[in-house]
């Protein structure tokens, strides 16, 4: 007997520990399942007396108290190649995707540039709106096309690559989070792409594998490996991967920290007039490497990493973060900023 699923389907005082990485406990008061994108604009008739909230896997949301959105759960799972060219194929992926699935899909039919954004917890909707990126790579430099529904004209609307504004760790969609509903992303993803193989320890990671020419898969599997060392699992130990944005300075600002902090790891901006500095290593210079506070503390191995030991509220978790964001500013004269959503708060 064949299962027939519904299109859409809506939940009434929904538990949402179980849709976010961070396990904190918080309620909806209506989910929406979007099953078939095409019946998006259907189903937020029939919740349109409601501002929503959209949650991806809930890897980059810490909810500090419950939303009082509706909140709307992407499901459409399909991955489509559209064009084959001698150098690049064009893919589509549904907003439902598990990020890390599409990576790897991609890998395994012959196709690079995605390799350093392995692991990355989250699905392909949300992908873009966070610009995410790790190693040195960001995804917004292979999408050309994101699909939305456009709050704001209840339309349709297809935004090209220019239109979305990617910059480090930051696009249209995070400056409009309120208008675009993504439902689908279009890559432009190469044949062959130059290895990014100089960022965080990869060319290390490569070479403790025995392997001394690289394809795409390799530097895949090392990212993994070196996440899986630094990065707990959110299963195990809950949270939303770093915490902190690198913060990007005039050269001046950093010039000057160097003097005072010469093994401070600076790398470069998207332009020459900025570098970016690690906070991870002003966290733990800080001293708040591995520290808690009840259940909610930073990771012993990797001081971007706010973690929930157990049972931390989000609101816990938030005050925490602001006592470490306090401290790196009082000793460093830097601010840092989440990269996470904050639901039911403002930093």
């Amino acid at each position: 007997m064949t299962t027939v699923v519904p299109a859409w389907s809506l939940t009434e005082n929904a538990a949402l520990q179980p849709l976010n990485t961070f396990h904190v406990p918080a309620h909806a008061r209506r989910l929406l399942h979007i099953n078939d994108a095409n019946a998006l604009p259907e189903a937020l008739a029939a919740v349109a007396d409601a501002p929503l909230l959209v949650l991806g896997s809930g890897s980059n949301v810490l909810l500090a108290a419950d939303p009082e959105d509706v909140v709307l759960v992407f499901n459409n799972r399909q991955i489509t190649a559209l064009e084959h060219r001698a150098d690049h194929t064009l893919v589509r992926a549904g907003a439902g995707v598990v990020w890390h699935e599409f990576v790897m899909w991609s890998l395994r039919e012959g196709l690079s540039g995605l390799e350093n954004l392995a692991l990355i917890p989250g699905t392909v909707g949300a992908a873009p709106i966070q610009n995410i990126g790790a190693y040195g790579a960001q995804v917004g430099e292979f999408i050309q096309t994101v699909e939305a529904w456009d709050q704001h004209t209840q339309q349709w609307v297809r935004l090209d690559h220019a239109a979305c504004n990617f910059a480090y760790r930051d696009s249209l969609f995070k400056h409009e989070p309120d208008r675009y509903l993504i439902t689908a992303v279009e890559f432009r993803l190469p044949l062959l792409h130059a290895l990014r193989l100089d960022y965080a320890g990869i060319g290390e990671e490569l070479t403790a594998m025995g392997i001394e020419q690289p394809v795409a898969a390799d530097v895949a599997n090392a990212v993994i490996a070196i996440r899986r060392r630094k990065l707990p699992d959110p299963d195990v130990l809950g949270n939303a991967g770093s915490f902190f944005k690198n913060p990007i300075l005039p050269n001046e600002q950093v010039d000057v920290l160097l003097q005072h902090y010469p093994a401070l790891p600076v790398f470069p901006a998207d332009d020459d007039r900025h570098r970016k500095v690690s906070a991870a290593w002003m966290i733990e210079a800080a001293g708040f490497k591995g520290q808690r506070d009840g259940d909610a503390g930073v990771s012993p191995n990797h001081a971007l990493v706010l973690v929930n030991h157990g049972n931390a509220s989000g609101a816990e978790l938030l005050a925490f973060a602001r006592r470490v964001s306090a401290a790196v500013l009082e000793k460093f004269g830097v601010p840092i900023e989440p990269e996470p959503r904050l639901i039911g708060a403002r930093w």
